[in-house]
């Protein structure tokens, strides 16, 4: 893969967050086919699943797509589904002369025949094993892989390291702006849990309050044995999330026993702290002891008044 083909499967990296979560319980996939330096086709997974990426972008392409080179973010499907045929068979009969793939798909209909498929073609293929195709695939790739949703742990801390005070309030901590990232990672999960004690106290509706994007509001999730109210879906245990089936987005925005509770199970894909600069002086700390060993900075940015801070497992 040479430079050129980093830059466009990058770029298709980056359209597939425009299918995100629409696109569950399909991944979210994006496809770019490039003739002579120029984009002549592009497209994401549609909501519902269907159509796929490399249907999409194609189609637009048309008699274009002879000789040119496609761009996709996950190896084409292998298997015709009740709602279209196997993309794997689109391409090979599109006139595309090369594929740039950026991960295998781990589903066993497909694993390594899609590519199997274009090869027999006459296509040639190659597999990137690509960072930021993996790094878009995240949910779908973890769910595939572990049985679980991937998991981003969501806390608000004041400067001195608290998310509450010693009474347990704490609403806004941080600023608009802030406050408005949080709402855009919302819209971006298929779902959010919190704590039993968070929903008897702050009664939180988790819904996403950006113009334009209300309808992107995730399912509700409490951490709790008992029933759950209306609305709302009960996880009897950290590790029950490996039932929560075509979830692949799972963000954690409850209380200090609750993140404790996910860390300490493993069960953490990434930690997005959203650091205030106002301080309670006494209250309550998600790390009492200082954040666990084993995290990294990867991205530290500045909002408004605050710092979000995002942090990755460091192995």
């Amino acid at each position: 893969m040479n430079e050129a083909d980093e830059r466009w499967l990058a770029a298709a990296a980056a359209l597939a967050e425009r299918a995100r979560p629409l696109s569950r319980p399909n991944p979210a996939v994006a496809a770019i086919v490039v003739r002579d330096g120029i984009v002549v086709g592009r497209g994401w997974t549609q909501t519902g699943g269907r159509p796929h990426a490399e249907a999409v972008a194609l189609a637009q392409a048309g008699e274009q797509a002879r000789s040119a080179t496609i761009y996709v973010t996950l190896e084409p499907c292998a298997h015709r589904g009740e709602r279209g045929p196997a993309c794997a068979d689109l391409i090979a009969a599109s006139g595309v002369t090369r594929a740039i793939i950026g991960v295998k798909d781990p589903d066993l209909r497909t694993a390594g025949s899609g590519m199997a498929r274009l090869r027999e073609a006459g296509i040639d293929v190659e597999l990137a094993n690509h960072a930021a195709s993996r790094a878009s695939l995240a949910g779908y790739l973890t769910r595939a892989r572990e049985n679980r949703p991937f998991v981003t742990l969501k806390l608000a801390l004041t400067g001195d390291g608290f998310i509450a005070r010693p009474d347990g309030s704490s609403k806004w901590i941080t600023s608009e702006a802030a406050r408005a990232h949080a709402h855009r990672e919302r819209a971006r999960s298929d779902a959010i849990l919190v704590g039993g004690g968070t929903l008897r106290v702050d009664a939180p509706r988790l819904d996403v309050r950006l113009p334009g994007l209300e309808d992107r509001s995730p399912g509700r999730l409490v951490l709790t044995r008992g029933a759950a109210p209306d609305g709302w879906r009960a996880v009897a245990s950290p590790d029950a999330i490996r039932d929560l089936g075509a979830i692949q987005y799972l963000m954690i925005e409850g209380g200090a026993e609750v993140a404790r509770a996910f860390l300490s199970a493993g069960l953490v894909d990434r930690i997005m702290l959203y650091r205030a600069p106002i301080e309670f002086g006494e209250g309550i700390s998600p790390f009492p002891e200082g954040l666990p060993g084993g995290w990294r900075v990867i991205e530290r940015r500045t909002l408004g008044p605050d710092t979000l801070e995002i942090l990755e497992p460091a192995g």
